[in-house]
């Protein structure tokens, strides 16, 4: 099962997509999908406060650790 490894920010610094452990460079609602579907392990969908869907790693609380890949 593939896992993020990485992610694409743009210039506000906000994730725009992953990079997955098999290399694949998949969409910020791609990402949502295949964690709905379960093809993505480490990764959790929630709600925010607004209401807007997010992606959390299950082992900690955010993307920031994770280095941006290009």
């Amino acid at each position: 099962m593939e896992t993020i490894v990485g992610v694409h920010r743009n210039h506000y610094g906000d994730i725009i997509s992953f990079v997955t452990s098999e290399g694949r460079v998949i969409s910020y609602q791609k990402a949502i999908v295949e964690t709905e579907s379960g093809l993505l392990d480490g990764v959790l969908k929630q709600d925010d406060v607004d209401g807007h869907i997010m992606l959390t790693p299950s082992h900690d609380g955010n993307f920031d650790h994770y280095p941006t890949l290009f």
